[in-house]
C-alpha cells in the first residue's frame, strides 16, 4: 500500500513498524496482524483463522487530498503510485505460503510478472525488484520460496536450503505454478504472464519455461547450473535444465557476465548452440567487465551499465510478448 508525504512517494514496506506508530512523522498509522498465535505448519496449511498484515491510511492520505490539483498532476508524470502487500498464496501441493505483491494504483489492466528471486533469499533487493516492475505498469508478484524453512532472516533460510543441497526443482516449479495461478485471479491481471529469475532464479526460470503451462515470456538472469551438465546436481536438484530445451514453451532473453563461473561462457554458448537446434525464440546478451550478481545493487558485483542496459532489454522484452 501506497503512502505519500514530504512531496514524494513512501511505502509501507519501507519503514519498520515502530516507525510507522508515530504520528504526524509518515502519517497516523493503523496495523492489524493475526488475530490470534498461529504456529507456521498452520500457516502453510492454511487452517489458522487470522488475516494477513493490513495497513490502513491516516493523516498523510487526506493532506495529499488536500493539496490540491496542482501536486496531483504532477504525480502523473515521474512519480507513479502503486500499492503493496504481502500476501498469502498456494503453492507447491496447495501450501500456503507468503508472497510480495506490487502493482500500480491506478486503475487498469495489467500484464503480470513473477519473479523468481535468487539464492540469497526473499530479501530487500528482491522487493525493489517487485516494486520496480510496478512503477513500470505490471502487477508483480513475488513468492517466497524459503517460507518453509521457518528461520528468522533471509539470510538463515539461505544456508539451511543451501545446506540441504539446494530448493527442490519440483517444489519451486509448484510455488511458481501457485504464483501464475494467483495472477490470473486478480481482477486488474491482463492475462500475460512473464516469469524472471536471478541466479539460482535464473535456473528455475529456465526450468519453468520447459515444464510449466501458462507463460508468455521468460527472462534468466545468469541462472547458474545451465548447461553445466551433472555438476552440481544433487538429490534435490537432479536434471540440468538444458536438457529440456526441446521443451521450451516461451520467448526466452538471457542477460549474462562476461567474467562469471556459473554459468561461464562456455555454459552460456552450450545453452545457445541447444537453443538453436531447437529452432526456440530466444535472445541472449552478455556484458563485459561483469560477473555474477551485476544486478544487485546492494553487493560490488553490481555493475551500473550492465544492469542498466539489462533492464532497457527487460522491458522491450516484456513489451513485446506481454502487451
Amino acid at each position: 500500500m501506497t503512502l505519500f508525504g514530504s512531496g514524494r512517494i513512501l511505502l509501507a514496506t519501507d519503514y519498520p513498524y515502530e516507525s510507522m506508530k508515530q504520528p504526524g512523522k509518515y502519517g497516523e498509522m493503523i496495523m492489524t496482524t493475526y488475530q490470534k498465535s498461529v504456529t507456521r505448519r498452520d500457516f502453510i496449511k492454511g487452517t489458522a483463522e487470522g488475516t494477513v498484515l493490513g495497513l490502513g491510511i491516516g493523516a498523510a492520505g487526506a493532506a495529499l487530498a488536500a493539496d490540491g490539483a496542482a501536486k496531483t498532476t504532477a504525480f502523473r508524470g515521474f512519480y507513479r503510485a502503486m500499492s503493496t502487500d504481502t500476501v498469502k498464496m498456494r503453492g507447491h501441493e496447495s501450501d500456503m505460503i507468503e508472497a510480495y505483491l506490487a502493482r500500480p494504483a491506478a486503475p487498469g489492466s495489467y500484464p503480470g510478472v513473477v519473479v523468481i528471486h535468487h539464492m540469497p533469499g526473499w530479501d530487500e533487493g528482491t522487493m525493489e525488484i517487485t516494486r520496480k516492475f510496478a512503477h513500470h505498469n505490471y502487477v508483480a508478484v513475488c513468492p517466497d520460496l524459503h517460507f518453509r524453512e521457518g528461520k528468522d532472516t533471509p539470510e538463515a533460510n539461505s544456508t539451511s536450503v543451501r545446506n540441504a543441497g539446494g530448493m527442490p526443482d519440483n517444489r519451486t516449479m509448484g510455488d511458481v505454478e501457485g504464483a501464475i495461478s494467483f495472477l490470473r485471479t486478480l481482477p486488474y491481471h491482463n492475462g500475460k504472464v512473464g516469469i524472471i529469475g536471478y541466479c539460482s532464479g535464473g535456473r528455475h526460470v529456465y526450468l519453468a519455461a520447459c515444464t510449466l503451462k501458462g507463460i508468455d515470456a521468460a527472462v534468466d538472469c545468469y541462472g547458474g547450473g545451465v548447461g553445466a551438465g551433472t555438476d552440481g546436481l544433487t538429490a534435490r536438484q537432479p536434471v540440468d535444465p538444458l536438457d529440456l530445451t526441446k521443451d521450451l514453451s516461451c520467448p526466452l532473453l538471457g542477460l549474462f557476465g562476461r567474467d562469471d563461473k556459473r554459468p561461464s561462457p562456455e555454459h552460456v554458448a552450450k545453452t545457445e548452440d541447444e537453443l538453436k537446434k531447437w529452432k526456440k525464440t530466444y535472445e541472449f546478451h552478455i556484458y563485459d567487465n561483469a560477473g555474477h550478481s551485476f544486478f544487485t545493487v546492494e553487493r560490488s558485483s553490481y555493475r551500473p551499465e550492465a544492469a542498466a542496459d539489462g533492464w532497457q532489454k527487460i522491458f522491450l522484452w516484456y513489451e513485446k510478448y506481454l502487451h
